[in-house]
């Protein structure tokens, strides 16, 4: 009788744990705030890069949705200027890729770093988490542009002391293969790269988020 009444206490503990573990997780809600990059530009439906790296972290077991707040040809002025509205109430992070079109238009690497910092900034007070995905000068606007503009990104990153990926494109840039006839986005195989290649940086980045957010 009194196994059986043990038995019974150590059914309704180990219920009420997993009840209560329920209760505490919860959806972590993230954001890919960028340009065409991040967009999928001319991509189906579905195969962009927020849609693929949510179902690769989904596949990993992490309850994550990835909302896609690319908008092709933005720059990071453009950005900034969204940046409140396109990262809704109940993002818990924010992954943020900006300033390709920056440096294909030759934009000041000085107002792009300011423009970054300000969404940084603002996502920060609102207590967003930012995973910041750095981006490299195209070879053609010379040497001295890219010792201005490469940096941008590391620099924010101890500023702000955030996580950084240091190059959205990488494993795809130089393999045309893998990108459209453009020769500049990824097409749907260079998506699948970009995302093997990152998805362990933003597994870290929700569990992080995760571990505050308990």
């Amino acid at each position: 009788m009194r196994f059986k009444v043990a038995a019974l206490q150590f059914t309704v503990i180990a219920v009420s744990l997993i009840f209560a573990a329920a209760a505490n997780a919860r959806t972590i809600n993230l954001v890919g705030f960028g340009d065409s990059l991040m967009a999928g530009y001319q991509l189906p439906p579905g195969d962009g890069f927020p849609e693929k790296l949510q179902a690769a972290l989904k596949a990993k077991g992490l309850d994550v949705t990835i909302a896609n707040a690319g908008v092709s040809g933005d720059t990071t002025t453009a950005g900034l200027a969204r940046i409140d509205w396109s990262v809704p109430d109940g993002t818990d992070g924010v992954i943020l890729e900006l300033g390709a079109n920056d440096a294909l238009r030759g934009v000041p690497p000085e107002e792009s770093e300011k423009n970054l910092d300000q969404m940084i900034t603002r996502l920060k007070e609102r207590g967003i988490a930012v995973l910041l995905a750095g981006i490299i000068a195209p070879p053609n606007m010379g040497a001295d542009y890219a010792a201005r503009f490469n940096p941008i990104y590391q620099k924010l990153s101890e500023k702000h002391k955030l996580p950084l990926y240091a190059f959205f494109l990488d494993g795809v840039a130089l393999e045309a293969g893998l990108k459209l006839d453009d020769g500049m986005h990824p097409n749907a195989r260079g998506v699948d790269v970009m995302v093997e290649k990152m998805e362990p940086a933003v597994t870290n980045f929700v569990e992080t988020i995760s571990s505050v957010k308990k």
